[in-house]
């Protein structure tokens, strides 16, 4: 079982690969109006389910995992 710094440092590595890409979506004038919008939505979402998981008494890995999960999803598909 991962421990809160081990979800906190992958959570840190999807972040940045995640924020690299969509950088250089904007840069290059390529971004999509659906990817600025993915961009608000999914930060809604993971806050939701994390503070729900910090008011049910769930553990540090489980508030940062809904974030954790955006992240790597977004980071995953931006690379291909």
């Amino acid at each position: 079982m991962r421990g809160t710094a081990s979800s906190m440092m992958d959570l840190t590595f999807a972040s940045w690969e995640t924020i690299f890409h969509r950088t250089v979506l904007m840069a290059t004038g390529t971004c999509s109006v659906a990817e600025y919008h993915s961009m608000v939505s999914e930060k809604m979402a993971a806050s939701e389910a994390s503070i729900r998981a910090l008011m049910t008494g769930g553990s540090g890995v489980a508030v940062i995992a809904p974030y954790l999960k955006a992240a790597s999803a977004n980071a995953k598909r931006l690379r291909g």
